[in-house]
């Protein structure tokens, strides 16, 4: 039987294949959970460079949350990664949310960056 760590690495690889083969060059919003924050970042895989990022680790919003492993730490991340892509002129992104199940925190972030402007 596969640990979990290879079933991930599994799950991300193959999501990883489809959003190249779909993506049509369009940027990609890559999300990484840990068990205290949330990440997320704006990369551009034609240059491989991070355009815009958010995360609950930063200034802005490091103050306002009580908790930086929560779902609504995971929907400021998502507000504010939307925020900073709007101002610096990208708003049609890729959903990458790596080996992690599209429910809960990852969800919350990537509802969150919808109704802040960016469509995916």
């Amino acid at each position: 039987m596969k640990s979990s760590s290879e079933l991930f690495e599994r799950r991300r690889s193959r999501n990883r294949y489809q959003i190249r083969l779909k993506s049509a060059g369009r940027l990609r919003l890559s999300v990484f959970r840990s068990n205290k924050h949330m990440y997320a970042q704006i990369i551009d895989d034609a240059e491989g460079r991070t355009l815009v990022s958010a995360s609950t680790v930063d200034k802005e919003l490091r103050g306002n949350l009580t908790k930086g492993g929560d779902k609504a730490a995971a929907a400021e991340v998502g507000k504010l990664l939307a925020e900073r892509a709007k101002a610096a002129g990208y708003t049609e992104v890729v959903f990458d949310r790596g080996g992690y199940k599209y429910h809960g925190r990852v969800q919350a972030l990537a509802d969150a960056a919808r109704e802040a402007g960016l469509s995916f």
